[in-house]
């Protein structure tokens, strides 16, 4: 998927003290980043950054990444960040590509992963970009501490039911489930939308969620 480019956003990423540059240097000492010794919980694929943005002020007790590939998207980020009044000092930005999160971070240094409205790449020779794949799997596996968690939330039921077989081929355990997450008393509990979410459930469309995490 390419995105339309946007005339001096890669200028704007490099000078906004929210984006964290050369973040390979960083790899091992993200406690040092915040300077708080807080749990990392990440956003791989965060768009616009306002679910982050929003996890970041109801949680100042743990500290939060956003990782973005896209410029363009990267900069609506940034520019949302620079708008707030009062801006949580609990969470930074990254511009890289997903399939480098092993070089970024050190193994068990991640204790959340979050994956919203992730795109679906609908042809079948794609799978292997899909953030819910067996490869991205076992990249999250080399980050995250033992036994925690990845979320994943979507309205694209062919991508979600993906997602469950994946889960189970490479032997993860389902912790939870709905097909119809904003009707799930339990699993909605504490929930924070995203644009995505909140445009998709307007429509009518069922959101639907999981989590899971690895037992190796």
């Amino acid at each position: 998927m390419r995105l339309r480019n946007i005339r001096g956003a890669q200028e704007i990423i490099e000078g906004c003290s929210w984006v964290i540059q050369d973040p390979q240097k960083q790899k091992g000492c993200w406690s040092q980043v915040f300077g708080s010794g807080n749990p990392i919980h990440i956003e791989v694929g965060m768009g616009k950054g306002r679910f982050l943005m929003d996890m970041a002020k109801a949680h100042p007790e743990i500290d939060y990444v956003g990782i973005e590939m896209y410029d363009s998207v990267l900069l609506r980020a940034v520019q949302k960040a620079e708008s707030l009044e009062d801006a949580p000092e609990n969470f930074r930005f990254i511009r890289m590509d997903a399939r480098e999160l092993p070089d970024v971070f050190e193994r068990g240094e991640v204790e959340k992963i979050y994956l919203n409205f992730s795109d679906p790449w609908p042809k079948d020779r794609h799978a292997k970009r899909r953030l819910t794949s067996r490869q991205f799997l076992q990249r999250y596996k080399k980050i995250l501490l033992p036994g925690q968690q990845v979320e994943f939330k979507t309205d694209n039921k062919v991508l979600f039911e993906f997602s469950l077989e994946e889960i189970k081929e490479s032997g993860w355990v389902l912790d939870g489930c709905t097909f119809d997450l904003h009707h799930d008393e339990e699993m909605n509990k504490g929930n924070i939308m995203t644009e995505y979410e909140e445009k998709f459930s307007s429509m009518g469309n069922p959101i639907y969620k999981l989590v899971t995490h690895d037992t190796k």
